[in-house]
């Protein structure tokens, strides 16, 4: 993910930016409002803004209703403004969310996965399947096929399979999967997820399908299409 962080105070965008990294993630920096909204010929646009809301020369509020107004790139914004009235406010301008400083990185990460999920929802086909590449995960009949064969999962892979493709290429933290598979506030044997993880990888013919990030999470993409080494 592409994400542009708009924050000018250094001791915290440092940090935010490195944490951000290593969840995968390629951080461009910028201090002012003006340059959050000034193109960069050549470059790819952002898939999401993080946008704090006390900048030294243009509010926030209007930083993001200006971006708002020209484009639908996902934004959620930062501040330590605990007014009722500027979260409401920056909310009905278009940010996806708020988040209030300080918070942890993990959350962060959290609450952008999920902006992304009601954003950019996975590609669906006619029949109501989750496709990426010759991957099919029809969620109405449970049914997984690759390259049109059956692929026989049991449940828990199944939902493993599904939380997966959601968002697909996004590294999904192991905590998330864990209580979204399993349960909220799981507290099983730490191996389970990795179990898991190494059969949905033999039942789908390739380990490359799952990338592992250590000490992070997993990812799905094709195999051979865009892919980065794990770290």
């Amino acid at each position: 993910m592409r994400v542009l962080l708009v924050e000018d105070d250094d001791s915290i965008a440092e940090p935010l930016a490195d944490g951000l990294a290593r969840y995968g993630m390629a951080v461009r920096r910028v201090a002012t409002g003006a340059a959050a909204l000034a193109a960069r010929p050549g470059e790819p646009p952002a898939e999401m803004v993080l946008l704090d809301l006390g900048l030294p020369d243009i509010d926030g509020l209007e930083v993001c209703r200006r971006l708002r107004r020209d484009g639908d790139v996902p934004l959620i914004m930062l501040t330590a403004r605990g007014d009722e009235a500027d979260r409401v406010l920056g909310l009905e301008l278009g940010a996806d969310d708020y988040l209030a400083k300080p918070f942890s990185v993990r959350e962060l990460v959290a609450r952008m996965h999920a902006v992304g999920r009601r954003t950019r929802p996975a590609a669906t086909a006619g029949d109501g399947s989750l496709r990426l590449g010759p991957l099919a995960v029809d969620r109405r009949t449970h049914e997984v096929r690759l390259r049109g064969e059956p692929v026989a999962l049991a449940p828990k892979e199944y939902y493993l399979l599904l939380a997966l493709a959601a968002d697909p290429g996004a590294v999904v933290p192991r905590r998330q999967l864990l209580e979204s598979v399993w349960a909220p506030n799981f507290f099983g044997p730490g191996k389970t997820l990795d179990f898991h993880v190494a059969s949905l990888r033999r039942k789908l013919g390739d380990p490359a399908w799952i990338e592992t990030r250590r000490g992070v999470g997993f990812r799905l993409v094709v195999p051979g299409a865009g892919r980065t080494s794990a770290v």
